[in-house]
């Protein structure tokens, strides 16, 4: 998928959610939350499919894994992120349908954790030199 189309798709997914969520919040319909945040699901779950056949793809035979061994790292901490933020948005919409009686600070867990990985990622990425050290 080229870059131009991913940027499309993302768009689009992002648009519908952000059109759905103002709909709900401003009270124009009344549709459950899991139906609100179904763009978001359907485009982690084109992600994660992207995803899971490039991590496949790396278990081939005929693969250098000498080459790869940072790449299959990072890909493990993407999908470990993807699912994180699938445990948030599943928790959330479980306490906003009132299905749950979870305290928002335990609901808001998955994301703080992804967010303190994504930090440190990017502090891995800013400075290359000195993990190194």
């Amino acid at each position: 998928m080229s870059l131009a189309q991913r940027v499309l798709l993302t768009w689009i997914f992002t648009l519908t959610f952000l059109i759905m969520l103002v709909l709900k919040l401003d009270g124009k319909v009344h549709w459950n939350w899991f139906l609100i945040f179904l763009p978001v699901w359907i485009f982690d779950g084109i992600l994660l499919l992207m995803l899971l056949v490039k991590m496949v793809a790396r278990c081939k035979p005929g693969h250098d894994p000498r080459n790869g061994s940072q790449d299959l790292k990072k890909e493990a901490w993407y999908l470990a992120s993807m699912l994180l933020k699938l445990g948030f948005c599943l928790t959330l919409c479980a306490r906003l349908e009132k299905l749950t009686h979870i305290k928002l600070t335990f609901v808001c867990i998955p994301l703080w954790c992804m967010l303190l990985g994504s930090m440190v990622e990017l502090g891995y990425n800013i400075f290359p030199d000195r993990r190194e050290a």
